[in-house]
């Protein structure tokens, strides 16, 4: 069962770009969910192997730097800058041009990242002490370690960047299977690398994982533009007109990002205060939290991207009003029951998931607390993802930067307030409320720009909620009942994922069909057609 099932409203009726949609969505929710397992898996294996000790805390503050910096060069430039302007070069008609923007950017990345690798080399000591100083507080050690794998992952800066700048070539292409694969890939670096170094040179085997899964990252994004026809070679013009577009849609965004850095960083450096295992803990409830994130709402919101910017260029409004409703429709139907499942679940998943070898008991009880405020937040930034690039369609990037500011405000006010006695799980109050709080500013403004919203959203919110509040009474009971069992508890735990789970999903299902919804008719209708479609092809 993919998302494309779920933004059909009426099967029959589906116009061809309705259906690509569908499809891209689709395509790019599997390749989420492979990458989301690859991560847990990730995520497991540092557990067992390091669990949730200070010298993890070390290494996600290491890895964060490259992926603070490729959030700031690509992350925002991918889906205000990127794919826009490339989708109109895209066409056939401007091919030629196409490829020549693609040799300018290529040439302009590849000097600038290799610039700022240098750079990070040089400023990895300041860095450590920016961002992690509270380590070296707690063991001095920690923040020297710090250092050193900032120093050795500062390559996989220019990796990850020159791979995300291959990837918004391929969106505007509308070629999604390679980039929904690449981020899977990256994944298997860790996987493969920890257990092969670490019993030799410690938690510095995962910043070879980080490098090793960029590398062939970025060879398979050029191995499949190479395939689609375009040439990969730096080109001589670096004034295309083309760049210029890019920049002045990029400056708010990067205006935005500079500021969300440096919340980031307080962030950390917060959190690094609040004791040394705090930064591992948070960063597995992140990681369970985000799954959801990344297969529901980021694949949706991708792949909704390229037709909206077309129906904007177009000027027809109808047409992107419609796309953007089906894609938060589709956000809201997915991303509601997870937060329920991940909120009466999340104990026994973490369990099962991390708990072995040198993860302990109290790093699971630490885990989930942080996992039920990160949930609240989930909640608001599934929604604000679809409207975020909904603005960036329209060539409009100022507005969603200084909403941008306006929450790093947010956060900084709860923070500052609630750290202090509520150590990290302070920090992770003040996320939510961050994630809330820009959420509800979008809705406000992207109403204001279309005078009007897409039909139908805030009935079949209503109905959504309804039937998410059913399945968490059912899965509550069924939690209840399985407890009277008291069996082995990893046993207990499998049961209360699987039981409790699948009669909490039956029963959001039922409620959502009985209240009328056509995307619970489309779901069943297509769970159908799957299961009489592999009986038939059955021998």
């Amino acid at each position: 069962m993919s998302a494309d099932d779920l933004l059909m409203e009426e099967p029959a009726s589906l116009s061809t770009p309705q259906e690509g949609l569908a499809r891209s969505a689709g395509l790019l929710s599997v390749g989420n969910a492979a990458s989301r397992v690859l991560g847990l898996v990730r995520e497991m294996v540092i557990a067992y192997y390091f669990g949730a000790s200070g010298q993890v805390s070390a290494f996600r503050v290491a890895s964060q730097v490259p992926t603070m910096l490729y959030d700031f060069l690509i992350g925002g430039m991918l889906s205000a800058a990127l794919v826009p302007v490339l989708s109109e070069y895209a066409r056939l008609r401007r091919r030629s041009e196409f490829y020549a923007l693609v040799g300018a950017l290529i040439s302009v990345f590849a000097v600038v990242l290799a610039g700022l690798v240098l750079l990070l080399e040089l400023a990895a000591p300041w860095l450590a002490w920016l961002l992690a100083a509270g380590l070296g507080e707690w063991d001095p050690a920690l923040l020297t370690l710090t250092t050193r794998l900032i120093r050795l992952a500062a390559p996989a800066v220019w990796l990850l960047s020159m791979a995300g700048l291959f990837t918004g070539m391929l969106y505007a292409l509308q070629r999604f299977t390679f980039p929904a694969l690449a981020t899977a890939i990256y994944n298997l670096g860790i996987v493969a690398m920890a257990p092969l170094l670490a019993p030799r040179i410690g938690i510095y085997a995962l910043a070879l994982g980080m490098l090793a899964g960029g590398l062939v990252q970025l060879a398979l994004l050029a191995g499949d533009l190479r395939r689609a026809g375009v040439p990969l070679l730096p080109g001589r013009n670096w004034y295309h007109p083309a760049l210029g577009r890019m920049l002045r849609l990029y400056l708010p965004i990067a205006a935005g990002l500079v500021v969300s850095l440096l919340q980031v960083a307080v962030d950390r450096r917060l959190a690094s205060g609040t004791g040394a295992q705090s930064i591992a803990w948070m960063s597995n409830a992140t990681t369970l939290q985000q799954m959801p994130l990344g297969l529901i709402s980021v694949a949706i919101s991708l792949a909704a991207l390229p037709r909206l910017s077309q129906h904007f260029a177009a000027g027809d409004e109808a047409a992107y009003r419609h796309t953007l409703g089906r894609g938060l429709r589709m956000v809201l139907l997915l991303i509601v029951p997870a937060a329920v499942g991940l909120w009466l679940l999340g104990e026994p998943l973490a369990r099962l998931l991390f708990e072995r070898n040198r993860f302990t008991p109290e790093d699971t009880r630490q885990v989930v607390a942080a996992l039920n405020i990160y949930v609240v937040g989930m909640l608001f930034a599934a929604v604000d993802f679809p409207l975020n690039y909904a603005f960036y369609a329209r060539h409009n990037t100022w507005l969603p930067a200084l909403v941008g500011v306006a929450s790093v405000g947010i956060y900084l006010a709860v923070a500052l307030s609630l750290v202090n006695w509520a150590g990290f799980l302070g920090l992770v109050w003040a996320d939510s409320a961050k994630q809330a709080g820009h959420a509800l500013i979008m809705v406000a403004l992207l109403g204001w720009q279309l005078r009007r919203w897409p039909r139908r959203l805030a009935r079949d919110l209503a109905g959504i909620l309804m039937a998410a509040g059913g399945m968490a009474l059912a899965m509550a009971a069924t939690l209840a009942l399985l407890s009277l069992a008291r069996p082995w508890q990893p046993v207990a735990d499998l049961l209360a994922l699987t039981v409790a789970g699948g009669v909490g999903l039956g029963v959001y299902g039922l409620l959502l069909q009985r209240l009328g919804m056509a995307e619970a008719q489309v779901l069943y209708e297509a769970v159908v057609r799957r299961v009489v479609g592999r009986r038939g092809a059955c021998p």
